[in-house]
């Protein structure tokens, strides 16, 4: 006598729900990833408003650039190192990104300094290598603040705060939220990276190009 076996399969209701299921979960990944994109596109614009605050804050309350600042030293006890090198003269010597060191500050992380010790940002005050240490972006870019003095400023004129490591899709997505979606013009100027917080390049600055891969130096003058 014959015996037949039943292989036991999956209908088409379960197949259909199994399907439902992934399609949900994608789509819940995919928004997530959205939702952290946008997060960090307003942190971005948060800290470029913030610092601008911030620098406009310590200018009316001590009648001085933070970082330049010929007062800060006896004002707060410094030290030695906290000497702007041109004190008083309306500038911030020192590129956006310059480090440490281990010496006299150079004025762009003064500026840092300065801005911390009057409470107008947050982080430490001492050591001083430590409370001139410029701050980081969302995406763990560098943020600094820098004046020129013939040095490349994209353009812009004055004290410029720049950000570093920034996504292409961020990039545009801040410049589209708060200037003209332009590199090359505007209050907020780009420029293709090539290295991790690289100094500002003399130039050409070409347009955005969204790949996916781009990294920008955002600056902004203040």
């Amino acid at each position: 006598m014959r015996t037949t076996t039943r292989q036991a399969g999956f209908t088409l209701v379960e197949i259909a729900i199994v399907l439902v299921i992934i399609g949900l979960l994608l789509g819940g990944i995919l928004k997530g990833q959205e939702m952290i994109t946008q997060a960090r596109i307003k942190n971005v614009i948060n800290d470029f408003n913030g610092i601008t605050a911030a620098y406009a804050s310590y200018q009316d309350r001590y009648r001085a650039i933070p970082g330049d600042d010929a007062g800060a030293q006896a004002r707060w006890a410094l030290g030695a190192n906290a000497v702007p090198s041109s004190p008083g003269d309306g500038t911030v010597d020192g590129a956006y990104n310059l480090p440490t060191t281990n010496a006299v500050e150079p004025e762009s992380r003064l500026f840092w300094w300065h801005l911390r010790q009057s409470g107008f940002i947050p982080g430490a005050t001492t050591p001083s290598n430590v409370a001139s240490n410029q701050p980081t972006n969302a995406v763990s870019g560098m943020i600094g603040a820098q004046t020129g003095l013939g040095a490349p400023t994209m353009g812009l004129a004055g004290l410029i705060v720049c950000t570093a490591n920034v996504p292409d899709k961020i990039a545009i997505a801040v410049d589209t939220a708060t200037d003209d979606q332009s590199s090359t013009t505007g209050s907020l100027r780009a420029a293709l990276q090539l290295t991790s917080n690289p100094a500002i390049p003399a130039g050409p600055y070409p347009a955005y190009a969204e790949t996916g891969a781009n990294q920008y130096l955002l600056c902004r003058g203040v």
